[in-house]
């Protein structure tokens, strides 16, 4: 294990770490860190997801996880003080795409020769960390732009290859274009139900079988992903941000973030540290 220590606060920054053979992660608590795992053997299960060898998986800030299964692999941890997804959201563009993709699966198969170029630049990362040397902060993020470059483009190149069939596209892309256009005001699976002339049943049967997620679940996902993205990159109350996503009680608001993401908006934003990029 490699680990990359924060001189302002003292805590994790940057970690890379191998998994040995019937390794287990069954952790369950979200923490203040992203989370790449790469598996290199075995297979298991992420929430109701299975997955094989040679498998990506990403884990965004407070995203609780547990994964079942013996595997083999590496896993990569990184704090938004050391590397700031929104900040370098042109040059990397894995906002959206690793990261805070509510319409995807957090997981990808990889081919061979994809997860060999990714093995390689871990162990690029592992050389550079494995001894004190000038820069190294730098250098290891260097790195880990690459890696997540290199993984998003893989990424975007699966996510049109299975397409659904019949007048489902039609609907899927309409409930997307909704969500994203009213999901700061209206929060009922109801509301995109009749706005799409669909019953909610069958909506919600649409939103399960494609996103993997039930409708109800699929919006308060996009509300929590501009929730962290505001706490995170702003200075704003958390009353306004509550109110600029439609919820009158400031309380509520936070039961609501609390339920998704295991800590209060204040617990969060005090431990992503905002301030470092106001």
């Amino acid at each position: 294990m490699y680990t990359l220590v924060s001189s302002r606060t003292g805590n994790m920054a940057f970690r890379v770490s191998r998994l040995e053979e019937g390794a287990l992660l069954q952790e369950q608590k979200g923490y203040n860190y992203y989370s790449i795992l790469l598996v290199t053997k075995g297979s298991g299960q992420l929430y109701e997801y299975t997955f094989q060898e040679n498998t990506l998986l990403a884990l965004g800030l407070y995203q609780p996880f547990q994964v079942k299964g013996d595997i083999e692999g590496v896993l990569i941890n990184f704090h938004p003080d050391f590397f700031c997804i929104y900040q370098h959201e042109e040059e990397v563009a894995c906002n959206g795409v690793l990261f805070n993709n509510i319409y995807a699966l957090p997981l990808m198969q990889l081919q061979v020769d994809e997860m060999a170029s990714l093995m390689n630049i871990v162990r690029q990362i592992e050389q550079e960390m494995s001894r004190p040397a000038l820069a190294q902060y730098e250098v290891v993020m260097a790195f880990l732009k690459i890696f997540l470059i290199n993984a998003s483009r893989m990424k975007l190149e699966r996510q049109e290859v299975v397409a659904p069939v019949g007048n489902e596209p039609f609907i899927l892309q309409s409930l997307k274009d909704a969500i994203e256009q009213y999901y700061r005001k209206e929060h009922s699976p109801g509301y995109y139900a009749g706005l799409l002339n669909i019953t909610p049943k069958a909506l919600n049967k649409l939103s399960k079988t494609h996103f993997n997620r039930t409708l109800g679940h699929l919006i308060a996902e996009r509300i929590m992903t501009e929730a962290k993205r505001e706490l995170y990159m702003t200075a704003k109350p958390v009353k306004r941000i509550a109110f600029e996503l439609g919820f009158n009680d400031e309380f509520y608001f936070s039961r609501f973030f609390k339920n998704n993401a295991e800590v209060s908006p204040l617990v969060y934003r005090e431990a992503v540290g905002w301030e470092n990029n106001a």
